[in-house]
């Protein structure tokens, strides 16, 4: 049994989106980080270090948004979230989760302008593809339009400005998968950006 605790405007909505990708049975148990729920003694029990996403397989504890969605993607190959079988376009998907952990998402907090840098970066190593590793729609898409849906809108791009990644954007926004995410997650809290 997989459970996930989450919590809307959070990294959490990447596994989510992965869940849904999957098709797998899973609780879906939100958390509000606002009023500190994941600091509340019950959650620490059962997360420790009291972050979203909190995945559990039959009770385990898995989190950090590369480790569960590496894990459903290999979980369920039936999905065909990671290209297995292609070492190569495998070590792409691994590179682009790095890079958005490592890079991107810490640059969502230090202003405006040094964002924009990591994001104009972003644009430039997607380019024209169809998705992050070429033709192949992976976890890497995935990880990466979450960020950009939340924080591409704060960078008040002009019109000639991040067109891969705007594309690849509505790509995602047109996946099924996408749009349940945001419809459960707007019912408990979700502020869709502009």
């Amino acid at each position: 049994m997989l459970t996930l605790y989450f919590c809307p405007k959070s990294s959490s909505m990447a596994t989510h989106i992965a869940l849904h990708e999957i098709g797998a049975p899973f609780e879906g148990k939100p958390i509000s980080l606002e009023k500190k729920e994941n600091r509340e003694a019950a959650f620490l029990a059962i997360s420790p270090e009291g972050k979203v996403p909190t995945l559990l397989i039959d009770g385990r504890l898995l989190t950090e948004v590369a480790g569960t969605l590496f894990y459903l993607a290999r979980r369920f190959p039936e999905a065909n979230l990671l290209p297995h079988g292609d070492i190569e376009a495998e070590a792409q998907v691994v590179s682009w989760m790095s890079f958005v952990a490592s890079a991107i998402h810490p640059a969502c907090r230090q202003g405006v302008e040094f964002a924009r840098t990591v994001w104009e970066l972003a644009e430039q190593r997607f380019g024209n593809r169809e998705w992050a590793v070429g033709g192949r729609y992976s976890i890497a898409d995935i990880h990466l339009f979450r960020l950009f849906w939340r924080f591409g809108p704060l960078l008040k791009p002009g019109p000639g400005e991040f067109t891969n990644l705007r594309a690849h954007r509505d790509r995602m926004m047109a996946r099924a998968a996408v749009q349940k995410t945001i419809e459960i997650e707007s019912k408990i809290g979700l502020a869709l950006p502009a």
